[in-house]
This record gives structure tokens, C-alpha cells and sequence, in this order.
């Protein structure tokens, strides 16, 4: 863990829930008001590069915000929490396991590496920032409490897992290693893998090597463990072969570079994230060597919901209108939690966005790309639109697929409420922050975890909704899919399979049931390893699971789990007994 984090991930159980559910250790009324101003900016710096992140103290965000936690409890109790809660759970604190057991056996992570100064000049910064936030909220309408009462059942469908690979540990403590991606180079099929921590992985005999190393490329290059920052996602031109390029997105300080997208300067910019092309001499070789150059610099407003998402149309083929066009999901950025939902829903402005480029043209403004003429505004007359863009309204566009029969599918890690799976159609808006999946978004100036329903009149709007979703008690972010196109596991045919990231909860809908304007059924599905049902969470050895997919070029499918830094193989189907086919 970087030195002064308090980072909470994006489903780990915040710190505002925990403190203001229980009255913890001494009275807070014995709290000293810090009023030194140098401690307090060092723990506002500390905030703003890390915590931020996870927390603010207007609304909810990724955690709850976090005005007035200093009037709820000792600093002393909040230090030690902070510092390891796994621990005082472990020792029976009445409280702690209290919080444990009213948070469904969820555990924020420990912080032992940030030394005493450090936190209490963190505490002091979030005691200056006390607010009555909090209470407006409790006098609101508080919306709907279960915006998808039907729980998500279990199938019969039993699938076995067999190692694959093991990625080198980043880190001594969970999560090992950083893995969020597995895909396959054109015509070798060879896989590859991305660590967070700036690495990409070629698998070789089973063995992973050093690819690329980012962080040794990039001086400014950012990594931040708990924030999906660093090395976010690679693709490679269909072409490869033949031209030795692919892409990578990696996220970089504040100021690295002059960005190509920006806002008003009065709206802070927490971090970059690049887009860069790069030139293999030797494409079969098992380490890079060549050259690279920038496309695109982006700011953004805080340091989540980057750019976790390039990919090619793997369907196209030479001569095909997509054949070559780069697709890139854009998160928010954070500005919708910060109050700037201006900057998320609109043609007119790249984050919350799915791009589609020429990566290889020049006529974008800063000549390094091209923007495709059958884009759905490349033709339009207003100079002031994103003619890149091909579709919008997205908080975290976190994967972008495609079905054997060529529909495109986004999904979008939604805010407090709902997780969903999106048909896409070019140029269509998917309502966010206005919508979080088929419901109506509280006011961003409001609690963003606040839902209602849809107005009888809501087809004015002219919003696309998701043809699949989930809500926060069946899972806290999903974990975009693939379809199955594999030949090994018959019973997965038709299927797309995606997950939990948190939990590591395996879900799967049938394709044909994806239609615009409906809801596909959802279910849960199981797997066994050596011969014993288990659970993800067993199988990794963690609370939480941080499940991706992966698949190869035979249409296979892998599950990735970021806790124990193993890549696991969808091998075949658990063969029912007679009793279990009664």
C-alpha cells in the first residue's frame, strides 16, 4: 500500500457507515479541535490523492461521504480501525465485530503502513471539513430501498475450473497481483495479461514473462493499489502480425502532459490517463523492443473511473467498415460524485463516452488518430460535438464486447444501485447520471444513491436502458462477461457469462434473451476445483474476489481472480447424478 492511503474500494464497507452506525471509544466531545493549518493541508493532500478516490463530503460516492464522521467517534477508535480492522475483529472488540456482522461479513482492508502523523493529519483534515450533509439527507425521500426485489436464482449449471497460470505477486497482502485482462494476439493466439502495477504479461508454456514494463517506460506513470489506476487495458491491432502494433491505456500525474481533453481550470484534475500506440521490432518475440507514441491525453476530475477499456471488433474482418476502428471506454472520472455532471452526459464532452477512433488515421484536432466518417456525429454540422464518440450516458463503461451475431454489449459499473449489461446502438444515450440503469438518478446534487422509478411519460427522454441488470444486494460491480464461443463446454452455447468483481458471484444470461426494451433473466451458476464445489472467495482464499474474464482465441473462457493473482480455465461441464437431474 502507498504511503498515506486511506483508500476504499469500490465495494469495500466505508468508513462513514462504520463510524456513524456506532458510537466507537471515548466521547468525540474529547476530540482536540486540530486548528494547525500545515497539518491539515498535508492531510488534504493526503485525501485528494487517495482517498478522494473512494470519498467526498458532498454525497456518496464509491463510499459515502464523508461530513460530520468526527462528531461520531474517538480519533483514537477511527486510527486503529483504520489501521487494521481485520485485527480488532480477530480480537472480539465488541464494536468492530458488530460492524462486521450489520455489514454482511464485509472487512475494509488495513492501512499498517501509514505511520501515526499521517493519520491524524488525515482525521484533522476530514474534522475541518465537518458538515450537516448527513442530515438533509435523512429528511429527504429516501427512494426506493429495493429497486429489483426478485432475487437472481441458482441454475443447475456446474461448471469445472483448472489452473492455468500464476502472475508474480505486486504486493504481500491481497490483492497479489493486479490482473483485470486476458486477451490473445491475432493469428498466434498468444495470451497476454495486465497487471495494474504497470506490467503486461505474455504466457509462454504456461509461464508468464515480462512483456512490457510501463513503469520503467513512463516516469509519471501512477499506480495506486485499491483505485483501478495504472496499466488499464491493452489491445492488439488485427494486423498485428504483419505490423507489430498495439495499445495500451495507463493513467499518469496531474500534469504529465498537455491533455487533449480538458475542462475549466477551476475544476481540479486528480490525474491523466494516456492512450499509446506501440511498435513491436519483433512480433514474436517474448519482450518488447520498438517504438511507441501518444494518441490521446485525458484529464480527469478524480482518480476512478478512468479508461479500463480498448478493444477491437474481433468479428470484423479486412475490408469490413470496423475492421482496424479502436473502441474506448471512458468512465466519468469522478465528476458526476464531484458535482459536475455536465462533463458525464452530453455529445459534447468525451468522459462517460465509448469512443470509436482510426487509430491510424490523422484527422482528429491533435492529428495523432482518426475519427471515423461512419461515426453517428462525424457528419454533423456542430463543430462543438465529440465526433468520436459513439455512444454516451456511462459511469464506468468497464467492458465492451461483441455476441457471435454482432451485437455490441457495454458493461457499465453503475453507483449505488445498479449494475447493468447495455445493447449498443450507435449515438444513443444510456441516461447516466440522469438514469442509473431503468431507474431515475437522484439530482447530482443530491444523494446519487437515490433512486425511483421511471415516469409514465419517461420515453421523452429518449434514454436507451440496459437489456440485463442486477442491484446491490445480489452484487456491488460487475464484472463484464463474454459469450461463450468455445467448443469444449457445449452447455455454456448461447450464453454470456460475467460476475461480481467483489463477491466473485458467477452469473450468466441467455443471449438470445438480450433484446432492446426488455430484461434477459439472470442466473447464477457454480464451479468446482479438484473435485470439490467451491466458492471464488474459497477458491482465492479472500473476503473479496476481484473477479474478470478472459478468452482465448478458440473461444475459451478464464476467470481471473486479483486476490491470489491466479488465472483459472473453464475446462467442462459437472455431469449431473440421476438425483440431481430430479
Amino acid at each position: 500500500m502507498n504511503k498515506g492511503i486511506l483508500p476504499i474500494s469500490i465495494v469495500s464497507v466505508s468508513l462513514y457507515f462504520f463510524l456513524c452506525s456506532f458510537h466507537f471509544g471515548k466521547s468525540p466531545e474529547n476530540n482536540p479541535i486540530v486548528k494547525d493549518t500545515t497539518i491539515i493541508m498535508a492531510g488534504e493532500r493526503s485525501f485528494n490523492a487517495n482517498c478522494s478516490g473512494c470519498h467526498n463530503f458532498k454525497q456518496d460516492g464509491i463510499g459515502p461521504q464523508l461530513s460530520g464522521i468526527t462528531t461520531q467517534a474517538s480519533e483514537d477508535w477511527i486510527t486503529q480501525f483504520i489501521k487494521n480492522s481485520q485485527q480488532m475483529i480477530a480480537s472480539k472488540d465488541e464494536r468492530a465485530v458488530q460492524v462486521f456482522n450489520k455489514f454482511k461479513k464485509a472487512v475494509m482492508p488495513s492501512f499498517e503502513a501509514l505511520t501515526n502523523d499521517e493519520l491524524h493529519a488525515l482525521y484533522a483534515f476530514i474534522q475541518s471539513r465537518q458538515q450537516t450533509v448527513a442530515t438533509k439527507y435523512n429528511n429527504k425521500n429516501k427512494g426506493l430501498s429495493n429497486p429489483i426485489p426478485d432475487k437472481i436464482a441458482v441454475s443447475n449449471l456446474v461448471i469445472n475450473l483448472e489452473p492455468f497460470t500464476h502472475i508474480p505477486p505486486s504486493a504481500s497482502k491481497p490483492p497479489l497481483a493486479r490482473i483485470t485482462k486476458l486477451d490473445f494476439q491475432p493469428i498466434t493466439g498468444n495470451l497476454f495479461i495486465n497487471d495494474l502495477e504497470g506490467k503486461l504479461y505474455k504466457i509462454k508454456n504456461g509461464k508468464p514473462l515480462i512483456y512490457l514494463d510501463i513503469e520503467k517506460l513512463r516516469p509519471t506513470f501512477v499506480n495506486k493499489a485499491g483505485l483501478a489506476v495504472g496499466l488499464g487495458s491493452f489491445a492488439f491491432h488485427p494486423d498485428f502480425n504483419s505490423n507489430g502494433i498495439f495499445y495500451t491505456t495507463h493513467s499518469e500525474a496531474t500534469g504529465s502532459g498537455k491533455a487533449d481533453f480538458s475542462y475549466a481550470d477551476s475544476i481540479r484534475v486528480d490525474m491523466q490517463w494516456v492512450l499509446t500506440e506501440w511498435k513491436t521490432k519483433n512480433t514474436h518475440a517474448d519482450t518488447f523492443s520498438g517504438t511507441s507514441r501518444e494518441l490521446v491525453r485525458i484529464n480527469v476530475v478524480k482518480v476512478i473511473h478512468g479508461v479500463q477499456e480498448i478493444t477491437f471488433n474481433p468479428l470484423s474482418q479486412p475490408g469490413n467498415k470496423d475492421y482496424g476502428m479502436l473502441y474506448i471506454g471512458i468512465g466519468d472520472g469522478g465528476s458526476v460524485e464531484e458535482g459536475y455532471g455536465f462533463l458525464a452526459h452530453s455529445k459534447e464532452k468525451i468522459w462517460g463516452t465509448v469512443l470509436r477512433i482510426n487509430p491510424m488515421g490523422n484527422n482528429s484536432s491533435n492529428g495523432q488518430y482518426g475519427i471515423p466518417a461512419d461515426n453517428p456525429f462525424a457528419k454533423s454540422n456542430n463543430n462543438h460535438l465529440v465526433k468520436e464518440i459513439y455512444a454516451y450516458g456511462f459511469r464506468n463503461p468497464h467492458r465492451i464486447t461483441w455476441t457471435k451475431s454482432g451485437d455490441m454489449l457495454v458493461s457499465n459499473i453503475g453507483q449505488g444501485n445498479i449494475e447493468s449489461i447495455n445493447l449498443i446502438e450507435p449515438g444513443h444515450d444510456y441516461g447516466w447520471p440522469i438514469r442509473e440503469g431503468n431507474f431515475v438518478s437522484a439530482d447530482v446534487k443530491d444523494n446519487l444513491s437515490t433512486v425511483y422509478p421511471l415516469a409514465a411519460n419517461d420515453s421523452i427522454y429518449k434514454i436507451t436502458y440496459p437489456v440485463a441488470e442486477f442491484d446491490h444486494d445480489e452484487g456491488k460491480a460487475i464484472s463484464g462477461g463474454l459469450e461463450y464461443w468455445g467448443k469444449r463446454i457445449p452447455a455454456l452455447k448461447g450464453k454470456f457469462l460475467f460476475g461480481d468483481i467483489p463477491s466473485g458471484r458467477l452469473f450468466y444470461t441467455n443471449i438470445a434473451d438480450m433484446k432492446q426494451g426488455k430484461q434477459a433473466t439472470i442466473k447464477e451458476w457454480k464451479i468446482v476445483l479438484h473435485n470439490q464445489p467451491k466458492t471464488l472467495k474459497e477458491v482465492c482464499g479472500s473476503d473479496r474476489v476481484d473477479l474478470h474474464f478472459g478468452r482465448d482465441i478458440n473461444g475459451e473462457l478464464y476467470i481471473l481472480t486479483k486476490a491470489d493473482g491466479k488465472v483459472y480455465q473453464l475446462t467442462s461441464e459437472v455431469m449431473k447424478t440421476p438425483i440431481d437431474k430430479k
